[in-house]
């Protein structure tokens, strides 16, 4: 069977949010270390800096301007004249202090609790000391408020009154004119005369009106005083240390949760390391056959010791069908897990040299195995220099690095075959494009990629099928199925399970970009 052409793949996301948050969540050590370095913080912060000793009371304030549908901008009115330098000179000087009006203004601060409630908090070193400046800026505000009732009641009183009194003046000039008249005259004079009686009684009945809204102007006064009270007296604000410990420590824990978030998805975001199985697969050509976790690799607790053991033998099972069905020698090469390949290079060996002699080639810069202690039984462990002077019937594992700054001369001298173990979330994919660019290069048939630390929620397909479909198989004694509904059995070979299986067709590594900006 030919291959098939690929077929043009639809344009990639700008922003695969599925990868985004597999990367979030892969860096959960940093957005988790953030959100517990802002708890200890908030925390920290409600014990060392405790808030000072503060006291608070409530003001009721008559406006003259009342209205029930208010929206609050005259208790508005009244906490921005809180803060004002007269209001802070009056409680400075009930309370025979010197402290500047500036800077006692920020020990203490008002709020609109409703249209007419007023509430003032202030601070102080001890709780007497808060209680007496929130006495003193209350009563210092009713003593302004009460003042300025009066003088706008007093400004209203006096503007009628000598309204009354420019009246009463016009009035009497009205009177003056019918006290001179004739009692009697001619028809003009006498129409006149009706004209100055009403313009008398005009000015009599508006003398009148603007004396009585004087008197109400001065009656109303006293209403608005006696409304304008302190209606709860000065106390101090009980401090709850284990409240503050839970506010201030959630708080920083939301804020550092936040911003481990933040700092975790933009960083998934710039530093573009695939993390998914579809796309290491993709951006290496190659697919994805086995996958372990990384803590399968290193010493666990008892009860978790028998379920690492099978995942390594079940790669180590998958790895040795690959090499067993290999006639050339099969490398390792590791990016981002120099240890983990070491160790599956080691359990791959150990389980070959059961039916025949296995020797290790170790490449790897850091880490080498050849310097390594070695258990009894183990298998041997030779550099590269000595590669070339090993006997031919003994089989070669090879083990190197393609991460950057690996020779590639020594993975090509290894093996014609080569396993991939990859960390996911590593490599960029630039470099995961020259891996590919280099083993194509140098005619390394990748025969699949090992993925170490897999996202466990990972569903995405890691399989390609850019090569040639391999043939049918069935197994010897068994009759082979009916193609195409047409009840005729096509002639169909039978294959056997030797001791070597045939051959696969060779997947050569993809040709991808070779520089950064075409590989993004």
């Amino acid at each position: 069977m030919t291959g098939t052409t690929a077929e043009p793949t639809a344009a990639a996301p700008l922003l695969d949010l599925q990868s985004l948050v597999v990367s979030v969540r892969r860096r959960r050590r940093l957005w988790g270390s953030l959100a517990l370095l802002g708890l200890l913080l908030g925390a920290a912060v409600a014990v060392l800096l405790p808030p000072p000793p503060t006291a608070v009371t409530k003001v009721l304030v008559a406006h003259q301007d009342d209205q029930p549908n208010d929206p609050g901008t005259l208790i508005l009115t009244d906490v921005a004249l809180l803060h004002t330098t007269r209001i802070a000179d009056a409680a400075l000087k009930s309370l025979g202090s010197s402290t500047s009006a500036e800077d006692f203004m920020e020990e203490y601060e008002g709020a609109g609790l409703t249209n007419n409630l007023l509430e003032i908090k202030a601070t102080g070193a001890t709780g007497e000391e808060a209680v007496a400046r929130a006495e003193a800026v209350a009563e210092a505000f009713v003593a302004d408020h009460v003042r300025r009732v009066k003088q706008a009641a007093a400004a209203d009183a006096s503007t009628l009154l000598a309204q009354r009194d420019r009246l009463q003046k016009e009035l009497d000039q009205v009177n003056e004119a019918i006290g001179d008249g004739p009692p009697e005259g001619s028809p003009e004079e006498s129409a006149n005369l009706e004209t100055l009686f009403a313009r008398r009684a005009e000015l009599s009945s508006r003398v009148s009106d603007f004396s009585q809204r004087a008197a109400e102007a001065r009656v109303g006064t006293p209403r608005l005083i006696a409304g304008t009270q302190i209606v709860d007296a000065p106390h101090t604000v009980k401090h709850s240390m284990p409240l503050a410990l839970a506010t201030n420590g959630g708080m920083g824990l939301v804020l550092g949760l936040v911003l481990g978030l933040v700092i975790a998805a933009v960083a998934s975001v710039v530093g573009d390391r695939p993390v998914l199985r579809r796309e290491i697969a993709r951006h290496l050509g190659a697919s994805v056959t086995v996958e372990l976790s990384r803590s399968a690799l290193r010493p666990g607790p008892l009860w978790r010791r028998g379920r690492r053991r099978a995942a390594r033998s079940r790669l180590t099972s998958s790895l040795a069908r690959t090499v067993r069905g290999s006639s050339e020698p099969v490398a390792l090469l590791e990016l981002g897990c120099p240890r983990g390949a070491g160790v599956i290079a080691l359990d791959l060996a150990r389980t070959l040299a059961a039916d025949e002699p296995v020797v290790v080639v170790d490449a790897l810069p850091r880490h080498g195995l050849a310097g390594g202690r070695r258990k009894s039984g183990d298998p041997e462990v030779v550099g590269v220099e000595r590669a070339a002077a090993l006997p031919s019937d003994r089989r070669r594992i090879g083990v190197a690095s393609v991460a950057p700054g690996a020779a590639w001369s020594d993975v090509a001298d290894l093996a014609g075959r080569a396993v991939l173990v990859v960390r996911a979330g590593h490599g960029t994919t630039a470099w995961l494009h020259t891996v590919a660019r280099q083993l194509a290069d140098r005619r390394v048939e990748v025969a699949g990629v090992v993925l170490l630390d897999p996202d466990p929620r990972d569903r995405t397909d890691g399989t390609l099928w850019d090569g040639p479909f391999p043939a049918p198989r069935v197994r010897q004694g068994r009759p082979a199925a009916r193609q195409n509904g047409t009840g005729s059995n096509p002639t169909v070979q039978a294959v056997t399970d030797g001791p070597r299986r045939a051959e696969r067709l060779p997947m050569w590594a993809a040709r991808v970009p070779d520089s950064d900006q075409e590989a993004r």
